[in-house]
């Protein structure tokens, strides 16, 4: 059974219900079947009408969800051949960022993206998708040698945020992720870029000044969290609905905005209830925008996505 959000406890309870009849049932019981079915029949209405009219909060939650597909997730079902190569060849490796040489759809490419961790172990290996300096400036040198050999660039993108902690500072966290950004600019070969979850202030867009920004439905991209909006403006973190509402923060949003080109459809549910449906829809996707951009020269692509750029500003 999935792991149920707050806004999600009537399918929880219909849920658990359907749970419990399945397990107390027997074979003298032929009503039991057409009771389970009507209350499968309740719950997925119940569900859908939920999903129908998600808040810019609850659609954050959504993207926030533990179970949501992550990095390994997409390599494992997308990749046919994955070489990861670590480092920034200056301080050391940083796991919130992982990438290396892919074949996705038989297309060679770069693939770069947050992970994120699906177990305690590995939330903390990989920072929970908080990157230090290291991690972007391993995000450039990835780029710079997708340049070089002509390679595309795919990015997914999944963070709160670049990781704060003094440390980072004291490594250049800020010039890190400006010159990632001027990186994924400069770029000569096409960049498509994916917010599967959140897409958080710096950190993301470090990674993501694409020329096609896909995001998937119940994913969010915002300059600063919610709660951080709300500690600002109101000295708490309890409006952060408000804070989410005020800063569009949702994929439909910011397809009205310019600000993406593409939203790719989530299973009635968000991600985590499907995720092999979902990475399908996403690699699909990509593939698309990858075929679009690949007749451009360097100095067409360079130039659309300078275009895409100021005209956003």
């Amino acid at each position: 059974m999935p792991t149920f959000l707050d806004f999600e406890k009537p399918v929880a309870e219909l849920e658990a219900r359907i749970a419990e009849l399945r397990d107390t049932a027997s074979a003298d019981e032929p009503n039991i079947a057409a009771e389970i079915g009507r209350l499968q029949e309740r719950a997925e209405k119940q569900l859908r009408d939920i999903y129908a009219r998600l808040t810019p909060w609850q659609k954050t939650q959504v993207a926030r969800h533990p179970e949501r597909p992550h990095f390994k997730d997409y390599v494992a079902a997308l990749v046919e051949d994955f070489v990861p190569l670590a480092g920034d060849r200056g301080f050391g490796e940083d796991q919130a960022i992982v990438g290396g040489f892919a074949r996705m759809g038989g297309r060679k490419v770069m693939l770069i993206g947050h992970e994120k961790g699906d177990d305690t172990a590995s939330r903390l290996r990989h920072n929970f998708g908080m990157a230090r300096p290291e991690g972007y400036r391993k995000a450039i040198r990835l780029m710079q040698l997708a340049d070089r050999f002509g390679l595309p660039v795919v990015t997914l993108v999944d963070t709160a945020g670049a990781f704060p902690g003094v440390q980072a500072e004291e490594r250049g966290q800020a010039e890190a992720i400006a010159r990632s950004t001027e990186q994924c600019l400069k770029l000569g070969v096409p960049m498509v870029a994916a917010i599967v979850g959140e897409g958080g202030s710096g950190g993301a867009i470090a990674i993501a000044a694409a020329n096609r920004v896909l995001m998937l439905e119940h994913s969010i991209y915002s300059v600063i969290s919610p709660e951080g909006c709300a500690s600002i403006l109101w000295r708490t973190a309890e409006k952060a609905a408000d804070a989410a509402e005020a800063m569009k923060v949702t994929a439909q949003d910011l397809l009205g905005l310019g600000v993406i080109e593409r939203i790719v459809a989530e299973p009635v549910g968000g991600a985590h209830r499907e995720p092999a449906a979902t990475i399908a829809a996403l690699g699909a996707a990509i593939e698309e925008e990858l075929d679009g951009l690949a007749p451009l020269s360097a100095g067409e692509v360079r130039a659309a996505r300078r275009e895409k750029y100021l005209r956003i500003g």
